[in-house]
């Protein structure tokens, strides 16, 4: 007898969905598979329950009701049968791993998933094999289903404030870096370049150069103080994460890359990057600075290919580009402030703001080899 044939049918969906209800309430990953494996034992007459949570890819056992399962385990095969086929799985016997002497013939898993990827799956035991997955896998599949949208908006949040504080974390830092060199190496370029202008005026020949020099060179540092002065306000400004629309950011830092730079083409399709994601003011820059990255250190024309990446809790952005790539000896201090490749006339601040930003997004940014002979940027961002 299927589900729907069932004399208690409306009784029982009426139940499910009041426990999605509350299953939607929840704010902890605990409350979310303590009230699951309630349901569970309240709705159906089970042997056993076991409740898995699949993070990038990895399954593992939060709660069971079987005795020789614990918080931490691996899953068994039935399990790992189902995250893999995204489909409910039904093994009988000894197939289903079910012990001998704990009155189960069969087990049945039941998969749930956000977007493409499996979040959650339950594992059921039941002491016969008789029509379960015709009897038991539509009602186990709504559970699961509201069991997975609760967890995955309970782990964006959490990673969304763990972005918040390491923005307050990382803005304090800014802000006393800002301070001392504003002040403090200010004050003394400003001193340095007043003496050496007298020297200037009293000196002449190889002495006269020489103070020259130093007058270029306190010049300088003194610009590249306003630059980095100019950032810091920026990034201060700069308010807590909010749901930004990917798509309309994209569009526009692409309308702009392609009128500042004649030398590069961007392939992008705006329907690809229909999604919604964690942000800030300034995250049209993140991507701003990773095109013209592409543009300024590369010697005539460059294509960058854009594309995305979505996961049920991430996105990612990635540009890949056909010029002559980056030095892999550089690459772990590429997004360090301050860092440049040895052939850049730049400051190696822009990098370092796109991981600032990003990160203070609640996600990454990362450089590799890209399939057309160039560099490829991933900018990972958590999503809506």
């Amino acid at each position: 007898m299927s589900f729907e044939e069932q004399p208690e049918f409306a009784r029982q969906v009426a139940d499910l969905n009041n426990y999605g209800q509350a299953l939607n309430s929840c704010e902890t990953v605990e409350e979310v598979v303590s009230l699951t494996l309630e349901a569970v034992s309240l709705l159906f007459d089970f042997e056993s329950t076991t409740f898995i949570e699949v993070r990038e890819g990895e399954p593992e056992i939060i709660e069971s009701t079987r005795l020789d399962r614990s918080a931490g385990d691996q899953p068994g095969p039935v399990a790992r049968a189902a995250v893999e086929s995204g489909e409910t799985t039904t093994e009988t016997d000894s197939e289903a791993g079910v012990p001998t002497d704990s009155g189960a013939e069969a087990a049945l898993a039941v998969p749930a998933t956000i977007v493409d990827d499996v979040v959650v799956v339950l594992v059921v035991r039941t002491a016969t094999n008789e029509d379960i997955g015709e009897s038991y896998a539509t009602p186990l599949e709504m559970l699961a289903s509201h069991a997975a949208t609760a967890i995955s908006n309970i782990r964006s949040h959490q990673e969304l404030e763990r972005a918040r504080t390491d923005l307050a974390k990382r803005k304090e830092m800014v802000e006393l870096y800002d301070r001392l060199l504003r002040h403090d190496l200010g004050n003394d370029l400003q001193v340095i370049s007043g003496f050496a202008d007298i020297l200037v005026e009293e000196l002449e020949g190889d002495h006269e150069r020489y103070a020259r020099k130093i007058c270029r060179a306190a010049e300088s540092s003194s610009d590249l103080i306003q630059r980095v002065g100019n950032l810091v306000s920026r990034l201060e400004a700069e308010a807590e994460p909010v749901p930004r629309d990917l798509r309309d950011a994209l569009a526009s830092v692409v309308e702009t890359t392609h009128s500042q730079y004649e030398s590069l083409t961007v392939e992008f399709d705006p329907a690809e990057f229909d999604y919604r994601v964690y942000g800030g003011d300034l995250l049209d820059s993140v991507f701003q600075n990773v095109l013209s990255n592409a543009a300024v250190h590369n010697e005539g024309g460059v294509t960058v290919s854009m594309y995305a990446e979505a996961t049920p809790s991430s996105v990612v952005v990635g540009m890949a580009d056909d010029g002559s790539g980056i030095p892999a000896e550089i690459r772990d201090e590429l997004f360090e402030m301050g860092e440049k490749g040895p052939s850049s006339d730049g400051t190696g601040l822009g990098l370092g703001f796109v991981r600032t930003l990003t990160e203070s997004y609640g996600g990454a940014v990362e450089v590799t080899d890209s399939e057309y002979g160039g560099a490829e940027f991933r900018v990972t961002l958590q999503r809506v």
